[in-house]
């Protein structure tokens, strides 16, 4: 499986230790950026490449930002593409991405999460399948 990472400054330091635990695992990561902290960035830069690649590729996709609302945005604009948000609230919202609107993308708000947090629910993330069912028309609403 192939995991397309994308941030700006306010998600660096959380790619990049995710990027690790990622590579550790056996995943395939295709990183796009940022690859150094600049606090002059913007996201749209990193998410726009990232979100375009899982579109067109089936991948699944995790970025970062401060709050991860405008990566999802920015996602979210693309074909195919369901980015879901995540801060450190209850695990459920984690699988319930999956399972009911089969997320492709997880947007991370890094300056609400710790880093091994993030893995552990990465961790539920990638493991969690979409139910399909009655969710599928929903799904195809959404990407029609």
């Amino acid at each position: 499986m192939i995991i397309a990472l994308g941030t700006d400054h306010a998600g660096f330091e959380l790619k990049e230790i995710v990027k690790k635990f990622l590579e550790d695992g056996g995943y395939e990561v295709k990183d796009f950026g940022a690859y150094k902290y600049e606090s002059t960035d913007d996201y749209p830069d990193f998410i726009n490449p990232t979100a375009q690649f899982v579109s067109e590729n089936n991948a699944m996709g995790i970025i970062f930002g401060g709050s991860g609302q405008g990566e999802a945005m920015a996602a979210n604009r693309y074909k195919n593409v369901r980015a879901a948000v995540f801060y450190d609230g209850p695990d459920e919202i984690i699988a319930l991405s999956r399972q009911h609107n089969n997320a492709n993308i997880l947007s991370f708000g890094s300056r609400f999460i710790q880093p091994n947090r993030a893995i552990e629910l990465i961790k539920v993330w990638l493991n969690t399948n979409f139910e399909g069912g009655r969710h599928q028309k929903r799904i195809e609403k959404l990407d029609s």
